[in-house]
């Protein structure tokens, strides 16, 4: 229990957030001197004008503008880190998405890059669940269960590897271990084939 405490202490989140996500900005001026609790908040944000005094400029070129700041969020009840990347659509009309980390000393374009990447991210999980079983392992050790993982998820990649090390890159479609098992499935029962049945593949007649 101590050990998983200690990972949620180290942990943090990183995502995407609603269009109309609801937050606030926090409050930078002086303590007033007036009486009862200090100003925590300067108002909601508005995503469609944002406030220049709180966001700060991350980048800017011809694909994105984008903007950091630490504001608070209602629905997360803390304070994040959250990116405001304005885009142009295939219809030129301008729009925006909101990328967040809870983990507020994060670099914008970090989060940026982590949560991009997630798609690979899925896709490796989905592959591994579907087709190598990386939810069939019955055992409780922390060892062997590491193991296992790392044992599944390294299949999928040299699947990949193999897959696509022959084809060019400007060849290569989408990667799809179901085509892979039954292309290496299929060799598999040619082969087992030609050795019970004494067959030799090679032969001229048996090329075709």
């Amino acid at each position: 229990m101590k050990k998983f405490a200690n990972l949620l202490v180290l942990s943090f989140l990183i995502g995407r957030l609603r269009d109309d996500a609801n937050l606030r900005y926090l409050y930078q001026g002086e303590p007033t001197s007036k009486t009862g609790r200090p100003q925590k908040y300067d108002g909601k944000v508005d995503h469609n004008n944002i406030d220049m005094k709180h966001f700060k400029l991350v980048s800017k070129d011809e694909h994105a503008v984008v903007h950091s700041a630490i504001v608070h969020s209602i629905s997360l009840k803390r304070s994040i880190k959250v990116v405001h990347a304005l885009y142009c659509n295939e219809k030129g009309k301008q729009v925006y998405k909101l990328c967040f980390s809870t983990d507020i000393n994060m670099h914008a374009s970090d989060i940026l890059k982590s949560y991009q990447s997630r798609f690979q991210i899925a896709s490796l999980y989905r592959e591994a669940k579907q087709h190598i079983g990386l939810n069939d392992c019955q055992t409780r050790s922390e060892n062997k269960l590491g193991f296992h993982f790392n044992a599944s998820l390294t299949a999928i990649n040299l699947a990949k590897v193999t897959h696509w090390l022959s084809i060019p890159k400007e060849h290569r479609r989408s990667f799809s271990m179901m085509d892979v098992k039954i292309i290496n499935h299929n060799a598999l029962q040619l082969d087992l084939f030609f050795d019970k049945l004494g067959i030799n593949p090679h032969w001229p007649k048996n090329i075709k």
